[in-house]
């Protein structure tokens, strides 16, 4: 297995993990009320969704698409 595949699983499985966390968040009590109020969730789970949203498109973009092979 390349380096280049074995980032790619890590992205995924850490992408995944911070959308169950952000996703999790959003339905706490603290982001219920700041959803409610201000029609937005906060900061912390925001970044969360958006970090593990990038992480897992990056990470399925590198296992799937590999870089060109050197012709050596």
């Amino acid at each position: 297995m390349t380096t280049q595949r074995i980032l790619g699983i890590v992205l995924i499985v850490v992408g995944a993990i911070f959308l169950v966390i952000g996703l999790n968040a959003s339905d706490s009590v603290a982001d219920r009320m700041s959803n409610f109020f201000t029609g937005h969730f906060t900061d912390a789970t925001t970044w969360y969704l958006v970090g593990g949203g990038t992480a897992l498109v990056v990470g399925v973009v590198v296992l799937f698409f590999p870089g060109r092979r050197r012709l050596t």
